[in-house]
């Protein structure tokens, strides 16, 4: 813990007793949820229903921030009060009391207390996010916040409210917010035909976008990230466990408990979740998930392991600078980081970090704050996952905990919606991410990413179509492919397609593509990691079959975990149809006397040998296993022998 945090947030001391790992007990939590309402109710509007935070504002507007402010705290508020029974040192809840009623006097008047209206999403669609928050608040505090109300000020809040149910959310997870909003409304008497419908439809597109494996799609199209954790599993779980619905929390439940056996694993040693997806942000709301799992018995955690991944990662961000010198949430990731965010992102928005703690909502006696901490999944045995229903090829290892999410599945496209090479989103496109790696800017070399180019202009990767995944004892492997397309010229090359294999093992990935249809004079390259020079993570990539002109390259605007960065890349003259292999690796581990050991921290003895013959390539490795990727027709065949 740095001093900087503790007195910034008024940590107490760490107890290496219970918490071996991070120090971090509930109380740890109480600390900074009391910290950061704190710092946050200091630039609160003076009737109280905004809290107009400085920065830049969002497309939405200051007054929508404004609104957001005071929604997302709410939230924070309302698991740390309704985790203690209602008790309320802070005084928080006579201050949400007077924002209410001050906010929903004259909702949508230009001024300096009243909410905006909830329009459809493509009009005014911001407020409709955070009257979720709002209703979750006041369900959470029902007995010290709503009861108390005067009856005019409840029945303003219920009209402002159902704004939500009688507006078009986006076509995503925003379903929930009015889902959510119709659940609270029942729970104080004031359901009717308007909630049942709009809770109705929400579970209805939950169970079209549920995909297997503990994952939904974020809508209709393949989008898979951590809004699967702090929103497609947390609304509906956490609805069930307030009302007492047993049906509804062993459906939803069972889910969550599927997810968290391979999500469990997406948080690196050092706490960090993977940098993957967009509202990143939210920051340690990506262990919300892991916080619901163990309030309502619904993992497959081990009360010690839930509490080391979420305390692991609360403290990953309070160490590393996600708060100011103000106390203030910043619009980043470690401190402030443009490249982080999306056009939604206000002042206030990573304040949907306060949904980690729904772990508070476990009480001081339960088990995920008495059992003794435990190892975090990552920190076990080197581990290869694949979860076939998103395309993802999950590696760590256990020597540097640093953790690798291989995507050969989720790219964040409207099924409606066209591959355009303007629109390539880092966050979703490359082949790799990490929990000690970001991707590069979109100006930037991109790290992580197999580009043809053709006549001078460099193919980008948007539609991703999974060819497969599987794993077995200490392997894994996921395939797909995708369409090259292009930002200058024509989009696409008819019959241009590239073929992606990942095959993990230990820290080294395998990585086989087929490029077919490439064009007389076209150019293949291949990028690894983008890390920062002379720091403790090392990035190398060797081409094994096909690739020649190995060089670094630079990335001066850097990622979210470097300020410079560089990264090797490879490449290739290609025609027709044309398979290449190269190996890649990601490291943490401390590097080794180079005398001692000459290989130490190096791909170089990896491999033994390659064998290439037409579509089939086969990796013989120096430990004496071998791996045989197979190309075939709209189709990839993946082999691997062990060593004796």
């Amino acid at each position: 813990m740095t001093a900087s945090a503790a007195a910034l947030f008024g940590l107490p001391p760490e107890d290496r007793t219970s918490s071996p790992y991070t120090g971090y007990t509930r109380a740890h939590w109480e600390a900074a949820a009391d910290g950061l309402l704190d710092a946050a109710w200091k630039w609160a509007t003076p009737g109280g229903a905004r809290l107009d935070l400085p920065g830049p504002p969002s497309h939405s507007g200051v007054r929508s921030d404004g609104l957001e402010g005071y929604a997302r705290t709410l939230l924070a508020a309302g698991f740390r009060i309704a985790g203690s029974g209602g008790k309320d040192p802070n005084g928080l809840l006579e201050r949400y009391a007077a924002g209410l009623d001050a906010g929903t006097r004259t909702p949508g008047r230009d001024d300096a207390e009243s909410w905006p209206l909830i329009l459809d999403h493509h009009v005014q669609g911001q407020p409709m996010v955070e009257s979720a928050s709002v209703a979750l608040g006041l369900r959470l505090t029902r007995p010290w916040l709503w009861d108390r109300l005067a009856p005019d000020v409840q029945d303003r809040a219920e009209h402002w409210l159902r704004g939500a149910l009688r507006h078009v959310p986006a076509g995503n997870n925003w379903y929930l917010f009015p889902y959510t909003v119709a659940g609270f409304l029942e729970s104080v008497g004031r359901g009717d035909a308007e909630t049942a419908r709009a809770r109705e439809r929400a579970l209805e597109l939950l169970e079209h976008w549920y995909r297997g494996d503990g994952w939904y799609a974020d809508g209709d199209g393949r989008s898979f990230d951590h809004y699967n954790g702090w929103a497609l599993h947390l609304y509906p779980l956490l609805d069930a466990h307030l009302a007492g619905d047993e049906r509804s929390s062993a459906r939803h439940g069972a889910r969550l408990r599927e997810h968290l056996e391979s999500y469990a694993l997406m948080f690196g040693g050092d706490g960090s979740p993977l940098y993957f997806g967009r509202s990143l942000a939210y920051r340690f709301a990506a262990s919300a998930a892991v916080g619901l799992g163990a309030v309502t018995g619904h993992t497959p955690l081990a009360p010690g392991a839930s509490r080391r991944v979420a305390s692991g990662s609360l403290r990953y961000f309070l160490e590393r600078g996600a708060a100011g010198d103000d106390g203030l949430l910043s619009l980043g990731w470690h401190g402030p980081h443009a490249a982080t965010l999306q056009t939604y992102s206000g002042p206030a928005s990573p304040y949907w970090a306060s949904k980690a703690f729904v772990a508070l909502l476990a009480p001081a006696g339960h088990p995920l704050w008495t059992a003794p901490e435990e190892a975090a999944p990552s920190e076990g045995p080197d581990r290869v996952v694949s979860v076939p229903a998103a395309g993802f090829l999950v590696q760590s290892t256990r020597a540097d905990g640093v953790v690798r999410l291989h995507n050969h599945g989720s790219d964040h496209v409207r099924p409606d919606e066209g591959e355009s090479a303007a629109d390539e989103d880092p966050l979703y496109a490359r082949l790799a991410y990490s929990t000690v790696t970001g991707p590069t800017s979109a100006d930037n070399t991109a790290d992580n990413h197999l580009s043809v180019t053709v006549g001078g202009a460099r193919s980008a990767r948007r539609r991703i179509h999974p060819l497969g995944s599987g794993h077995g004892d200490g392997w894994g492997w996921a395939a797909s492919w995708h369409l090259p397309v292009f930002p200058a010229g024509a989009s696409t090359v008819p019959g241009l397609r590239v073929e992606s294999v990942t095959v993990a093992r230990g820290r080294h990935e395998l990585r086989v593509h087929r490029v077919l249809g490439a064009p007389d004079g076209a150019r293949a390259e291949l990028t690894g990691w983008a890390v920062g020079p002379g720091g403790s993570v090392r990035s190398e990539l060797r081409g094994l079959h096909g690739w020649e002109a190995p060089e670094d390259v630079r990335a001066p605007r850097g990622t979210a975990f470097a300020r410079w960065a560089t990264v090797p890349r490879l490449a290739a003259e290609v025609s027709g149809t044309v398979v290449l292999a190269a190996l890649a690796s990601l490291t943490a581990e401390p590097e080794a006397d180079p005398e001692a050991d000459p290989e130490a921290g190096s791909s170089a003895g990896a491999v033994d040998r390659v064998e290439a013959v037409g579509d089939t390539v086969a990796v013989h490795w120096a430990d004496g296993a071998r791996t045989c990727v197979a190309f075939g027709r709209d189709a990839v065949t993946v082999d691997h022998d062990q060593a004796l």
